[in-house]
């Protein structure tokens, strides 16, 4: 999948590599859709809301003719299309609506199990009412995800 979104690819990679990840937790869960992560306002001591936080820059969209299906990995973003920075999205569903609105730029080879059992978190309501912010801590490492994207 690099080359529908090689920018995307290559961002992830680099934070992933520069243990942007390492310490993040996944801050939305939304069994059946999919697993937010990649937030650095969910590392411990982080002060700012979690899933408002970036890596200081953002990403130009890459909309491609990837279904958002369960196994995909997209970008999440702010309502401007070019706002994706370090937030992504594991999809544990499928979900039309999303298709070349999102940058996909991977999918999950192996450990779908391990999706599901992040999906099973019990979850609790958000400051905006959707009951998605998971009621435990479930940890990002890097080291689980970027295998997937080795050069």
């Amino acid at each position: 999948m690099a080359d529908k979104a090689p920018r995307h690819v290559e961002n992830f990679i680099k934070l992933s590599k520069d243990g942007f990840y390492d310490g993040t937790r996944f801050h939305r869960i939304i069994k059946g859709f999919m697993v937010q992560g990649g937030c650095p306002n969910t590392k411990l001591g982080a002060t700012g809301q979690p899933g408002t936080g970036n890596p200081g820059w953002a990403v130009r969209a890459e909309f491609n003719d990837t279904k958002h299906m369960k196994g995909i990995v997209s970008m999440a973003r702010a309502a401007a299309e070019d706002s994706a920075g370090s937030q992504f999205f594991l999809m544990h569903g499928a979900a039309p609506h999303l298709d070349g609105k999102y940058s996909a730029f991977g999918i999950i080879e192996q450990g779908i199990d391990v999706l599901d059992l992040i999906a099973e978190t019990p979850v609790m309501p958000s400051q905006m009412g959707e009951t998605s912010v998971p009621g435990e801590n479930v940890w990002l490492w890097a080291a689980i995800v970027e295998p997937a994207f080795k050069e």
